[in-house]
């Protein structure tokens, strides 16, 4: 078997594993706030995040376009593949390593900070009016975004309801959030399927299986499968940090996190097809709606230890792909 078709099958199956570590890395995300309120149950909340994730996989490609080319231009054949596997091995042992600690941070950063760093250890193009225009303005405007709308969000609500009853208002919101927790839900597998299916299509033009950026449908159903799979084990240590280590969440708090996420993923991945993170939307935006209560409310030290982990998120992930394309470029023939 050709070596192309090895390194090929390699990163196909590395996309295929950061797709599952994606799923139960950041499914908490669309799970913590209706689980943490009580909206719905672990099971069906799981259950749920898995068919949105997959529905949401088959609703674009845009963000998959971005990944594929304007981030880096590996060289064809083995050296492309091998820059791309290591890519992964660091975004993959990232996400590992913030899981175990139970700590939320990027997926979709993790990924790129893996192109980056395989790419500069292999002297590969890095686009970088690409990275910053598609990475790293997404990457410091979202989570203000977020932010700043989860707390209007609120405010609005508040205000529309100040004369309900407190218990009737939150059982009807309850309701409402099983809604806005599917609809965020869905935003994951639109924005985060795509980034895997971004890198398979990569790896396939620079092996020369194929021409275009086009995603094939084998592509896509395997993304989506990956993440449902990853999706349905859980991820139940960050969710357990953003439901309740941030801020105690009520329903329609719940409901303005969710929305607001929901809205920015599907204007981010339709309108501008960028890649942003799912992470710090919702973590933002939880603390966006909980500075609605008092800023005390907030758990503080908890929130800046999440910016912590997402300021190291790139940088981390960048320097072990390094490593890991080092240990590849000594074993293939690159």
């Amino acid at each position: 078997m050709p070596l192309d078709s090895v390194t090929l099958g390699a990163v196909v199956l590395a996309a295929l594993v950061f797709a599952y570590t994606n799923g139960f890395h950041d499914a908490p995300n669309s799970l913590a706030t209706a689980v943490s309120t009580r909206t719905l149950g672990p099971r069906a909340a799981v259950i749920m995040a898995a068919v949105m994730n997959v529905i949401g996989a088959f609703l674009g490609e845009g963000v998959a376009r971005t990944i594929s080319r304007d981030i880096i231009h590996p060289p064809e054949g083995t050296g492309g593949a091998a820059v791309l596997l290591a890519a992964l091995i660091g975004a993959i042992a990232w996400n590992v390593a913030t899981w175990s600690k139970g700590m939320p941070s990027s997926s979709s950063h993790a990924l790129v900070g893996g192109m980056i760093g395989a790419a500069l250890a292999s002297a590969t193009t890095v686009e970088w009016r690409g990275v910053a225009s598609d990475f790293a303005l997404p990457m410091v405007v979202s989570p203000l975004i977020g932010g700043l709308l989860g707390y209007g969000a609120m405010l609005a609500i508040l205000w529309l309801f100040r004369r309900t009853n407190v218990r009737r208002i939150t059982r009807n919101f309850k309701i409402a959030q099983s809604a806005s927790a599917a609809a965020m839900a869905l935003g994951h597998g639109l924005q985060d399927a795509q980034k895997t299916m971004g890198v398979v299509v990569l790896a396939l033009v620079t092996t020369g299986y194929q021409n275009s950026y086009d995603v094939p449908l084998w592509t896509v159903c395997a993304a989506a499968g990956a993440m449902a799979l990853g999706t349905l084990t859980g991820g139940w240590r960050i969710m357990r940090t953003l439901g309740r280590r941030v801020i105690q969440l009520d329903a329609p708090r719940g409901f303005a996190a969710e929305s607001t996420v929901a809205a920015v993923s599907y204007a981010t991945s339709f309108i501008w097809q960028v890649p942003v993170s799912n992470t710090h939307l919702i973590t933002s935006a939880i603390v966006g709606v909980g500075a609605t209560r008092r800023l005390s409310a907030v758990r503080w030290g908890m929130a800046g230890n999440i910016v912590v982990v997402w300021l190291a998120t790139v940088p981390g992930a960048a320097v072990v792909a390094a490593a890991a394309y080092v240990l590849l470029s000594t074993a293939l023939p690159i």
